[in-house]
């Protein structure tokens, strides 16, 4: 059966998972439409810039000889450098066309050639060159879709003689929007594990923390030892079963004082009852005040022995009646078998994490143990308050 602690963290990944997947694709269907109109802007801005610097490179009009097409006195059919410049500057495929028909470009076939003496599609040329107008949009270009700019060349009387093309690929555009997803996939995620870092650190403090403590000092109660209140700090839930469980301690502490406190009466009674008989028959079956005290004295240090066994065996062994008041048999059994398995430095933290008991109860064992020279103790100092470690007494700790 899974913890809450784990119950917990897996609903809280699934939850961050399943936040950062659905923004992704919020962020992605967004962008393809950023991306979109990013490469119109680009198209409209390339258009304007090329027909700036054709111009300046050369002069003049625009006109047609002899079925050549002119830019003032330079002959543009085949200027394949023309167009490779101004690819070069903007990133874009470029073409000049005579009519409908490409007479300068970069754009390639399959078989690694220019295209030159190519049509353009039908849907541009009604554009361009009936109506006169700049073609912005997606177009076919010899196979592929680019993202195209088309504007009209007009010769000096105004009659249209061309068209200049440039052509955004969706090549680029992918890669625009691969490079945006990606930065913010990586903004998302290192936001993601901060806001997981901040919400599993709350939970620890405000939940999990306090329901450990309290089920250590419950799992002390059900052993038997008497338990400090436990104080937590949480929601307002973690408070009240706080204020429930230290109801349960008072009620527990109040109910064994009672019960050890009426038990004690009774031994007094006896003990009083005893001795008064006693004294009252000195010489009673030979038995005198002297010889009844020094049974009394061997009877209270029998009860102090300890088993004595062989190897190590004797390092382990204590008996029930040896142990002091607060302390039972089965809990220390717990600790020695753990003490045993593990028998390195470990403090009362380890210790208590590995027997599953609060560490005040598990302290007053190894000190128990520490007294009756099972283990031995020592401070070990590093950052913050020195630990006491503890370890059998017949494996010494490292110089």
């Amino acid at each position: 059966m899974r913890s809450i602690k784990h119950q917990i963290l897996l609903l809280l990944l699934g939850s961050l998972v399943l936040l950062a997947a659905c923004f992704l694709a919020v962020l992605g269907w967004y962008m393809k439409d950023r991306v979109v109109a990013a490469a119109i802007i680009k198209a409209q801005t390339d258009l304007a810039t090329c027909e700036e610097i054709i111009d300046k490179t050369y002069p003049g009009p625009w006109s047609v000889k002899d079925g050549n097409l002119y830019k003032g006195s330079f002959k543009i059919n085949l200027n394949n450098d023309l167009v490779d410049h101004l690819s070069k500057l903007t990133g874009d495929t470029v073409t000049i066309f005579l009519g409908d028909t490409r007479i300068a470009t970069t754009v390639r076939g399959s078989n690694g050639e220019r295209v030159i003496g190519t049509k353009v599609s039908d849907n541009v040329a009604k554009t361009v060159l009936e109506q006169g107008q700049t073609y912005i949009g997606e177009a076919n270009v010899v196979g592929q879709w680019h993202q195209t700019g088309y504007m009209p060349l007009r010769a000096e009387n105004g009659n249209i003689v061309g068209i200049f093309y440039v052509g955004i690929s969706r090549t680029y555009e992918q890669e625009i929007m691969t490079r945006s997803l990606l930065t913010m996939a990586g903004l998302g995620l290192g936001l993601t594990i901060l806001v997981a870092l901040i919400t599993w650190f709350f939970i620890q403090k405000m939940i999990i923390y306090p329901l450990h403590n309290i089920t250590l000092g419950t799992r002390d109660v059900a052993t038997g030892h008497d338990t400090e209140k436990v104080k937590v700090s949480g929601a307002k839930e973690i408070w009240e079963l706080e204020d429930a469980f230290n109801q349960m301690v008072e009620k527990f502490q109040s109910f064994t004082g009672e019960i050890n406190r009426v038990s004690d009466s009774h031994t007094d009674a006896e003990i009083n009852n005893v001795n008064i008989g006693d004294v009252a028959e000195p010489a009673h079956d030979g038995v005198g005040i002297s010889e009844v005290m020094m049974k009394e004295a061997a009877r209270e240090e029998g009860s102090a022995e300890v088993k004595q066994q062989s190897g190590d065996e004797e390092l382990w062994c204590v008996e029930e009646e040896a142990l002091p008041k607060g302390l039972n048999q089965s809990t220390l059994n717990q600790i020695l078998g753990f003490l045993q398995v593990n028998q390195r430095p470990l403090s009362s933290e380890d210790v208590a994490e590995g027997v599953k008991l609060t560490r005040v109860t598990v302290r007053r064992y190894l000190e128990f143990l520490e007294e009756r020279g099972i283990l031995i103790s020592k401070l070990k100092y590093g950052v913050g308050r020195p630990v006491k470690l503890f370890i059998p007494s017949d494996r010494p700790f490292d110089k």
